[in-house]
Parts: structure tokens; sequence; C-alpha cells
């Protein structure tokens, strides 16, 4: 059995003491060749209810897709307001940390320096959060949002009789990108701080393990390591692990909608299956080769491919267009960000209940997953320089993405709207899957970036996977992070057969589903952690006192 000094950093404050150590309660052992290192309770429910999820989905498909259609109805329509004030209260939060004295504590101690340089740094956390939705609503989100479902009720550019209106183009294209900024920009990453500080704190400058219940310590004391964290440990497994289905099920979407626009290959459920299934085999595979071989090797193939992707859209299609409509977003965004926040008074349904409730319950669901990955990267920076960089860097380099493909698509939709593949996809048919390859066909060699995108989609599916069992195991292992591999596997395959359980109960629908109804009880988790970090923080302020910092 592991003790706590193998497993978590000597704790630099001594307000918080615990006789814990990590993996006490595991069961450990072998079956054969496959040996296990599990948390006795966590693992055990987490897999049981997975496994019944999984079974009762297959079985009664019908009865499970419209289950889904009443959680993502109620979560948008009555549970609205909510999340909005949640994931606000998290912004002002984060800014409540910046300009007090809290600011100056450092993640590790006053002694402590960071692992790695600001270049790197910015990498890793640029990379925490991007994956599949990158590709998938690019190019949907801003033509979707400056056309259809607007913003603040934005009028759209086609008028009742469908012609174009050129003077509510560029007014239609600033706020489409902005919409798609609010999604992508400082409201998630305020989410993934909260989830992130809790667990540098409690880990690097208290001692307790490297666990999401450990920020609960100021509140439950010993009693943490029973079941009051057994039941903050299972929701954050859940909350992963439909967030992940989320995504890999989209990615599967995609891909498949990629390989029927190149090659003709049929759209349907039995084809997406299929690729989660050879998706999550070629995942099992880089889960056994372990984070150096396995993890991080896809990782770095994928962002080089993701920036030569990225280049060669920016360059092969309207540079000054793409590079003016990301601007003209962010300004838009800037100047309308309290507007777009607002929970209350607003005209703009369709918009606010479709899409923003739905993106700040996957953000939640995301958070364990990004936010255990960001704090372990993040050891030696002082809060305020970890919330500041962490909330703007990434976001800037997903506007700046997002701008360039979705302005170079709605350029390509106003230039000629009759014959626009974009038109057709996103607001003609709307099939979501098919607008990057629709805004690719008008550039040169659309058929080589077609496939390019798809390997992306589907490298994107792989490293999302791997690290999400990794995280999960993590958990279930109770706190340990070198449990044995087949336990990795185990739960990279209950990720890829949740993702095709949902597919089949309904889709898009589903997905969603899946998502607020983990994301429900899973904000309360995280509500209460804003508490807990400060409690954290004020023992860190009078230990820094102490020291006459």
């Amino acid at each position: 059995m592991s003790t706590q000094s193998e497993q978590a950093p000597t704790p630099v404050s001594d307000d918080m003491q615990t006789d814990y150590t990590v993996g006490q309660d595991n069961f450990e052992g072998s079956l054969g060749p496959i040996g296990f290192d599990i948390h006795n309770r966590v693992f055990a429910i987490s897999a049981l209810a997975s496994i019944v999820f999984i079974v009762l989905t297959l079985l009664f498909p019908e009865r499970a897709g419209n289950l889904f259609q009443s959680i993502v109805s109620f979560s948008t329509g009555t549970l609205d307001s909510y999340f909005m004030i949640v994931v606000d209260g998290f912004i002002l939060f984060c800014l409540a940390l910046v300009v007090l004295p809290y600011g100056k504590v450092r993640l590790g101690g006053p002694d402590a320096t960071p692992e790695y340089g600001y270049l790197s740094w910015f990498a890793m956390l640029f990379a925490a959060g991007i994956g599949i939705g990158l590709l998938f609503f690019g190019v949907l989100e801003p033509v979707y949002h400056a056309n259809v479902s607007s913003p603040l009720g934005t009028p759209s550019p086609f008028g009742s009789d469908g012609e174009l209106n050129a003077e509510a183009i560029a007014d239609a294209t600033a706020m489409g990108l902005a919409g798609t900024y609010l999604h992508w920009g400082i409201h998630g990453w305020a989410v993934y701080v909260v989830m992130a500080l809790a667990l540098s704190i409690f880990t690097y400058n208290k001692g307790l393990p490297f666990s999401i219940r450990s920020a609960f310590f100021p509140l439950l004391g010993d009693r943490v390591w029973g079941w009051w964290g057994h039941v903050i440990d299972i929701l954050a497994v859940f909350s992963t692990l439909f967030g992940l289905a989320t995504s890999l099920g989209l990615g599967a979407q995609q891909a498949n909608a990629g390989m029927n626009f190149v090659f003709g290959l049929e759209v349907s459920i039995t084809t997406q299956v299929v690729v989660i299934a050879a998706v999550t085999a070629v995942a099992l595979v880089s889960v056994w080769r372990g984070l150096e071989g396995g993890v991080k090797r896809l990782s770095e193939i994928n962002m080089g491919m993701a920036v030569l992707f990225f280049f060669f859209v920016l360059f092969a299609g309207p540079t000054l267009a793409a590079l003016a409509g990301f601007w003209a977003g962010l300004e838009t965004y800037v100047t309308k960000f309290i507007p777009l926040s607002a929970p209350f008074g607003r005209e703009d349904d369709a918009y606010r209940q479709s899409w923003t409730i739905f993106y700040w319950a996957w953000w939640i669901s995301w958070a364990p997953f990004v936010g255990m990955f960001i704090a372990r990267v993040s050891r030696g920076r002082t809060v305020r320089e970890f919330v500041i960089c962490v909330l703007v860097i990434p976001s800037l380099f997903i506007f700046i993405w997002m701008g360039v493909f979705g302005a170079t698509a709605l350029d390509q939709l106003y230039a000629n709207p009759a014959g626009s593949l974009v038109k057709e996809y996103v607001i003609d048919s709307y099939s979501p899957e098919l607008s990057l390859f629709g805004m690719l066909n008008e550039l040169p060699l659309s058929g080589l970036m077609s496939t390019l995108g798809i390997i992306l989609a589907l490298i994107f599916f792989v490293t999302s996977s791997d690290s999400g069992s990794l995280v999960i195991d993590t958990i279930t292992a109770g706190g340990k992070i070198d449990a044995p591999r087949p336990q990795r596997m185990f739960w990279a395959t209950v990720e890829g057969l949740i993702a095709i359980v949902l597919l089949i109960g309904g889709g898009l629908s589903a997905l969603q589903a899946g998502v607020t109804a983990t994301a429900i009880p899973f904000s309360v988790v995280m509500i209460v952690m804003c508490y807990t970090i400060i409690k954290a923080l004020n023992g860190e302020l009078r230990q820094l006192r102490r020291r006459g910092g």
C-alpha cells in the first residue's frame, strides 16, 4: 500500500492535518495476469452504475430517448437561469481572487517555483481545454448564430423573403462570432479555474491527496474519507464520463459525415458505432503504452496537425476577411459581454436555452478532467498569475481559431448564398457535422484537407479518451496516479460504450441530456468548492503574514 508521502507533496502549511494515507481503503491484488488497485466503494459503485446504464439504454432505447429529451427540456427550460447565475458567479469569484490579497498566495508554498516556462505552460493550458469541439463547432456556431439563432435578437441578413440584406452582414457576422466566443471564452475557463485551483491548493499547499474530495476537508474534516467523499468522487466520475461521451459522440458524427463527404460512406448510427469502437480500440493501445508513449506523443502529433490545418484555412481562404471577422467578433464580445452573460431580461431564448445552457453544463462536466490536468502543470504559480493566465490565454487561442474558421465560412456564405454548401448544411438542412466540410469544399485541396479534418477528429477522439481514462482511474483508485493499466483500459472501454448507447438512445439530444443530468448535482459541488478554496487561502495568508510576506 502506498503512503501519502509517496502520492502527494509534503504540506507547506499546518492548518489541515490528517492521518489518511492514499490507497488505505483500496483493494489490491490480481485476477490471473490482470492486476487491480481500486477504491473499494468508489470504483465498485461507479463501474456497476455505468454497466447498468449501458445495459438498460440498449434494452430500452425508445424509453431512454424520451427520458433524455425530458432531461434536456427541464435543464434548458427550467434551470437556464440557475446555470447562468452559477457560471457568472464563478467569473466573479475569479475576479475577486485576482484583486484581493489572495492573489499573492503561491501554489506549492512561498518557495515553490514553476516547473514549466511560460511558453510550455501556455501550450499545455491550450491543449487541456480543446478537443473535437473546435472542429465540430468552429464553422457551425458562427454561421448559425449569425443567421438562425442569434444572440440578443440580432436580425439575420436573410430577410423574410430569403434575400440577402447587405447592410446587416457586418452586424450579423460580429454578433455571430461574439456569441460563439461567449461559449468558448472565459465563462468556461472560469469553471476550470475553480476546479484546478481547488486541486492545486489542497494538494500542493495542504499536502492532501490529489483527489476532488480533498477540497471538502475544511468542511468535513476526516469524514471526507468516508461516504461524504465517496459521493463527491462518484459524482466526479459520472460528470467526467458523460462530458467525455458527449465529445466522443460528436466526434463520431463528424468523422462519419466527413467520410461520407469524401468517400461516400453511409451516414448512420451503425457507422458511427463502428467508428467509436475502432477508435476506442486505438485508445486502448495508447493507454497501454502509458502517458509518455501514448497520450503525450499523440497530443504532440495532433497539435502539429491542428496548427497546419489552421494556417491552411487562414491563407487559402479570404485572409483579410477572416482576420477582420475575428477582430470584429472580439470587439463585440467585449462590448456586449454583460448583456450576453445576463440570465434575465432576454429575448433570445432559442440561442440562450438551446446553446448557452448546454455549454455551461458541458464545461461543468469537463471540470474534473480539465481541472486535474491544469492543476498538475501549474505548481509554483501565484493565484493571481494562475487565474489571469488560465482565463485569458486559452480563450484568445480559441477565439483566433473560431474567428478565422467562422469568418471564412460567413464570407463564403454571403458571397454566394445560392451555391453555398455552408448555407445548405447549417441553415437549410441543419447537418452540423457537415459544416466544416462545407467550408473546406470552397478552398483549394478540399479533398485532402477534408481527409485531414477527419484524421484530426479521430486523434482528438483518442487523446480525449486516453486523458479521461487516466483521470477517472485516478479518482476510482483512491487518488493513486500509478494504478495498474488494465483499470485505465476498463474506463476507456466504458467511455466508448456510453458514447455508443447515448447515440443509440437519441443522438445529439441524448448527448446533451447526459451532460446536463450530471452537471446539475456537480454544479452544487463546485459552488461549495468556492467556499473551501477561500478557507484554504485564508490559512495561506496567515502563513504569509507570519513569514512577513
